[in-house]
């Protein structure tokens, strides 16, 4: 006889076992693919009440194939930093839009620098989609490390150092120290906030550590949305001459406005012959 599951507070329905557990399974792994879902999308999603999906959800944490959050559920590593999910959901287009240009920089060969933060994650799932091999992915985020590393052609290094849990990233002494065994060709790099001095970032141990990127790298590329235009954040990183290429989806004129220098070019090739140091930030832009 085929077992069946009672369902609280609607006695009157009867569910066959199996079709629950089926359900529960394409559930955890439709959220393993989207790392963050609302309760409402699940409801709509599978096609059952915000009880049954609340019940699904706290048996799929009982496995501890989830991690539930109020109103929702999230991936593994995704628990650890809760600010990271709420500015994962922010901007979502403009992400994806400098994601998919960032890829476009990346050379077969090149050794890049992934740090933390929504929008250089969004480039790990750009690679994830849509591989350039070989290469060598070096980050401090674990999120970025655990997305790449399954990836064929792509060789990922983590960084040691002491964990900054709500952002789920490595910094200090260690990680600046692990730094020096790379010749890094490219390093992507997210700000908090950009105005005329230059980018803006929010703790000063991820800053430490973006400074000697900044110094380090052949290339620096600083990618941000255009909510960060004229914010400031609580710890300065870098004069506008230190960066060699700003991705962003807002306009010139957005720039312009916040006091951000812009230099259109839209036939940069980062990987190619190194600016000048006193050159502004290039510019690219929808083309």
């Amino acid at each position: 006889m085929t077992p069946i599951i009672s369902v609280p507070h609607f006695t009157h329905l009867k569910v066959p076992l199996h079709i629950v557990s089926a359900r529960r399974e394409k559930l955890a792994a439709w959220l393993q693919q989207h790392s963050y879902v609302p309760l409402n999308e699940v409801c709509s999603r599978f096609q059952i009440s915000e009880a049954t999906a609340r019940r699904d959800l706290a048996a799929l944490a009982d496995r501890k194939q989830i991690r539930r959050t109020h109103g929702g559920a999230l991936g593994e590593y995704y628990h650890r930093f809760p600010t990271f999910l709420d500015r994962q959901r922010l901007a979502t287009a403009g992400k994806q839009d400098i994601a998919r240009r960032a890829r476009a920089l990346i050379k077969p060969g090149m050794a890049c620098f992934f740090d933390g933060g929504t929008t250089i994650f969004a480039i790990a799932e750009e690679l994830q989609r849509f591989p350039v091999t070989p290469m060598t992915a070096i980050t401090n985020s674990l999120p970025v490390a655990e997305l790449l590393a399954p990836v064929a052609g792509i060789g990922a290094h983590l960084l040691g150092g002491e964990l900054v849990p709500r952002q789920s990233v490595l910094v200090g002494r260690v990680a600046s120290r692990a730094l020096e065994f790379y010749h890094i060709d490219v390093a992507f790099l997210g700000a908090e906030g950009l105005d005329a001095k230059g980018a803006w970032n929010s703790q000063e141990e991820v800053v430490e550590l973006q400074r000697d990127l900044v110094k380090d790298s052949r290339q620096v590329v600083l990618c941000a949305d255009r909510t960060k235009m004229g914010r400031i954040a609580p710890v300065f990183l870098a004069k506008w001459k230190e960066i060699d290429l700003l991705l962003t989806d807002a306009t010139p004129e957005e720039a312009h406005a916040a006091g951000v220098p812009t230099f259109l070019n839209l036939n940069s090739d980062v990987g190619g012959d190194e600016m000048a140091q006193d050159a502004e930030p290039r510019w690219l832009e929808e083309g």
